[in-house]
């Protein structure tokens, strides 16, 4: 009898899936809360031996008590972040989930404590490498928080900066608590690819154990060759300024002969005028016009002979051409 009556409840607990023999549901497992760059979603397991139709209510906790979350979801994950007017970068927050199905509920289960100033996770930030001869600049750009942004949050944070030669990490070289966004590398060699990766350190009083963000994406950029001194410039424009100007101060002063030079008055050696006088025939020939063109009028007269209508042209002159027979 025992055994029927331990069969027929194993068989039921089955059938019901994640209801006890007592009804209650089984409640979600491995409940968690988690922070990246200033966002705080809860997330869950579903119960042992869970039944279809699951849905799930959430709640979070701050000091004035615990409001509500999702309601009635299937996903197992729920983003308090969108429930942001009631959310603060410096809170602490604790968060809860519980199942339903039908009428039935199970029990709340309660996550981990966080604060979200001390316990989020800080993205990667953005690098942007720009070569500059034989420099390289680096501009960084801070993750977007859902919250607020890093500088209000951190007005300590700093740049860890590591650069290193293409395919020699292990020789690497850094600069710390860096609080400029953009940076000039400028101990490198010419025609040479180089390696840079950023991390954002923070410090948040009192805790003296700076926080690190996720390193960024590794960028690599190449140098060209080295750029000559400013003054190397300035020399150069000066130069050619003094060059100009005593141009401008010789043209000025001689120019009269520079027009002289370069555009000559129009007239003949006295020589070719004297060839030219003694020989008149040429200056008769050059004063001389034209000579008058004779010609005499001419006049074509047409043969009086008259074509024969449809003949061809060879045929009426043929005809035309012979001569009446005497004989």
């Amino acid at each position: 009898m025992s055994a029927s009556i331990s069969a027929f409840i194993l068989t039921f607990s089955t059938l019901c899936g994640s209801r006890v023999v007592s009804g209650v549901l089984s409640p979600p497992t491995n409940v968690s809360l988690t922070s990246y760059n200033m966002n705080l979603v809860l997330r869950w397991d579903p119960p042992d031996q869970p039944a279809s139709g699951l849905l799930y209510t959430t709640e979070y906790s701050s000091i004035l008590g615990y409001n509500v979350g999702c309601v009635n979801i299937s996903t197992l994950e729920c983003d308090l972040t969108n429930l942001k007017d009631s959310i603060s970068e410096y809170g602490k927050y604790t968060g809860r989930v519980r199942v339903q199905l039908g009428t039935e509920s199970s029990a709340w289960v309660e996550s981990n404590q966080i604060a979200l100033d001390r316990d989020t996770v800080i993205g990667a930030p953005d690098v942007s490498l720009f070569s500059n001869g034989a420099t390289i600049e680096a501009s960084i750009k801070d993750p977007v928080f859902r919250i607020s942004s890093l500088r209000d949050v951190y007005n300590l944070a700093t740049y860890n900066i590591t650069y290193w030669k293409d395919g020699q990490k292990k020789k690497n070289r850094s600069i710390s608590n860096v609080q400029q966004n953009r940076v000039v590398l400028s101990d490198l060699d010419p025609w040479t690819t180089y390696c840079v990766q950023v991390q954002i350190s923070t410090e948040k009083h009192p805790n003296p154990n700076p926080t690190h963000s996720v390193p960024s994406a590794v960028v690599c950029e190449s140098t060209t060759i080295e750029e000559e001194a400013p003054w190397v410039a300035a020399v150069v424009t000066f130069v050619v300024m003094a060059m100009a100007v005593a141009v401008v101060v010789v043209a000025v002063v001689y120019r009269k002969r520079i027009s002289h030079f370069l555009c000559p008055k129009d007239a003949l050696p006295e020589h070719f005028k004297e060839y030219l006088l003694a020989h008149p025939n040429y200056l008769d020939m050059r004063n001389s016009h034209p000579p008058k063109e004779i010609f005499d009028p001419v006049s074509i007269i047409a043969d009086g002979s008259i074509l024969e209508e449809g003949l061809p042209l060879e045929a009426a002159g043929t005809s035309c051409s012979q001569q009446p027979d005497t004989t």
